[in-house]
């Protein structure tokens, strides 16, 4: 079944923290939304030690429709419908395969890995008051009797799958999580600039031709993640 609890959530980026060591790294935003805190926790690499490097592409002059209905939201948790309040890489018209690039989460030296990259962003938001960010994906929590992992607030609660969520190999532990317009992704709106940035994110073993359940229409080729 398609990853539930999908939507968007729209707040003003507060902390920022890197993982470059653990087997399964994530970057994790902090985002305060509607006068509550949630953890925003963006994947960095594949499980699948053959090609660990995810796929991306960071749009520094995004356009497109979506962006006029997401300025007009209030900050807080909207859940998305296939109606425009949810992105689909294949379907949406947002973003190509052949647009993407593969790239490492951690190697040495300045802006050349995905960390780098988000934290560039990311950072650049944290000064900005005026910087809203729009992150879709899984919600999870409130967890009443668990502080947040990562940056310790009260109620943990936060965001996942911030990356395609289709095209998984029917074998794959992930192909549970396969749906149409039920993609992940992160946008900026940078508001004194007049201007969007968008990040996409997907894995190499992921196909972009699929069903519409999101399962792979040739699955000849595919591994798992």
């Amino acid at each position: 079944m398609p990853i539930e609890n999908y939507g968007v959530l729209k707040g003003r980026i507060t902390e920022c923290r890197q993982e470059r060591d653990r087997r399964a790294p994530h970057y994790h935003i902090r985002v305060r939304s509607a006068g509550v805190d949630a953890r925003v926790s963006i994947n960095v690499q594949s499980h699948d030690r053959r090609r660990p490097d995810l796929l991306h592409l960071i749009d520094d002059d995004f356009r497109h429709p979506i962006t006029h209905r997401l300025q007009d939201l209030d900050h807080g948790w909207h859940d998305g419908a296939p109606d425009g309040l949810a992105l689909d890489y294949p379907r949406g018209g947002m973003v190509s395969r052949e647009q993407m690039r593969a790239i490492t989460h951690d190697r040495p030296g300045a802006n050349n890995d995905l960390n780098d990259r988000l934290d560039a962003l990311i950072r650049k938001a944290c000064d900005d008051p005026e910087v809203e960010v729009y992150a879709f994906g899984s919600a999870w929590g409130p967890e009443p009797t668990e502080p947040d992992e990562v940056f310790g607030f009260e109620p943990g609660r936060g965001l996942h799958d911030v990356h395609m969520n289709q095209g998984n190999a029917r074998h794959d532990h992930h192909a549970r999580d396969n749906g149409v317009w039920r993609d992940g992704a992160l946008f900026l709106h940078l508001k004194r600039e007049g201007r969007w940035v968008a990040v996409f994110l997907a894995f190499q073993s992921q196909q972009w031709q699929t069903d519409d359940a999101g399962f792979p229409l040739h699955e000849s080729r595919i591994t798992g993640i």
